[in-house]
């Protein structure tokens, strides 16, 4: 029986964050995040920034072998910004368990990010097995890069947490970076796999496209869907004063009472209670926030739909919402 290359890719990430031979503290820990050893079974999401790296790969022409460390390496890079942003929004569960810092301490859990991170870049280096040493270096290069980027989103996604009024502008650039850019390194890492230097500006935007879509459509997830669909307290969002598509929208129209509603409570600067949460559902429901969000979403995946390589179009496209 094949192996498919999902499972080729979830083999290859488990050996990786598995081979670490350091402290039993640190391999301990991530064995608990990914859910491997006696914390199994293994939690594996989507997977959308590997299979985005894999599909553009393969779409250009690569051997899937030839894709998988450089997959690896942007998952772990992910989760490692999760474990991270679970400290600094204080969530204390994610998939339904314990995050590692409520779990551990808050200590224990960065110093496990940190070195996840080293993991991340160390995978990449070992595409040398591929890869010319040059290419590898562009595409360690390209992810560093990436790794930055969402740095700096998170920086402003934290600060906006203080600030009375955040516009669209301010809000675009700040989900560019905390989420477009990684996929726009899935994409980029996948053209460079392949040696399709040509093409790796155009997978470089397609990713950015997705990363955009992608969390404006988490935003209305955040506020309206159902805890079972999202994993995470309905509302939780709002309730933090966090800084979303539909509140930067809805901010951004003309004064009205339901408007006021919403900055009022933004205004504050205090984190929101239950009952405030539901007024200001409620005046966005008014507003026509959610069907703002939805249709600016449905902009950045129209750029998608444009793009003449039917593959990784069409993973893109197939619906698959935040996870």
């Amino acid at each position: 029986m094949s192996v498919s290359w999902s499972d080729r890719f979830e083999e290859h990430l488990e050996d990786a964050v598995l081979a670490h031979r350091g402290s039993s503290i640190v391999a301990d820990l991530l064995s608990y995040h990914f859910g491997y050893g006696a914390y199994g079974p293994a939690r594996r999401g989507k997977r959308l920034r590997p299979t985005l790296v894999v599909i553009a790969a393969q779409t250009e022409g690569c051997e899937i072998e030839a894709a998988l460390d450089a997959a690896v390496a942007i998952e772990m890079v992910h989760n490692y910004s999760l474990i991270h942003d679970d400290i600094e929004d204080r969530d204390e569960l994610r998939h339904g368990r314990p995050t590692l810092w409520a779990r551990s301490g808050v200590p224990q859990a960065l110093n496990a990010g940190d070195a996840l991170c080293a993991l991340a870049f160390l995978a990449l280096a070992n595409a040398g097995a591929h890869h010319t040493p040059g290419r590898v270096v562009r595409m360690i290069h390209a992810l560093h890069r990436a790794h930055l980027t969402m740095c700096d989103g998170q920086s402003l996604d934290l600060q906006f947490e203080r600030e009375a009024h955040v516009d669209l502008a301010a809000y675009t650039a700040m989900i560019a970076g905390k989420t477009a850019a990684i996929f726009a390194a899935a994409g980029e890492l996948g053209a460079l796999c392949a040696g399709a230097d040509d093409a790796v500006a155009s997978y470089r935007a397609l990713g950015s496209a997705y990363g955009l879509a992608f969390q404006i459509a988490d935003d209305v997830h955040g506020i309206w869907a159902d805890e079972d669909a999202t994993g995470k307290q309905r509302g939780v969002d709002i309730a933090r004063r966090k800084w979303t598509y539909p509140v930067a929208w809805a901010l951004s129209g003309p004064a009205s009472a339901a408007r006021t509603v919403v900055a009022e409570a933004y205004g504050r600067g205090e984190p929101l209670d239950r009952a405030e949460v539901d007024r200001v559902v409620d005046a966005l429901d008014g507003l026509g926030a959610r069907e703002a969000a939805r249709r600016a979403s449905a902009e950045h995946l129209a750029l998608i739909e444009r793009h003449p390589k039917g593959g990784v179009r069409d993973f893109l496209l197939r619906g698959d919402s935040p996870a």
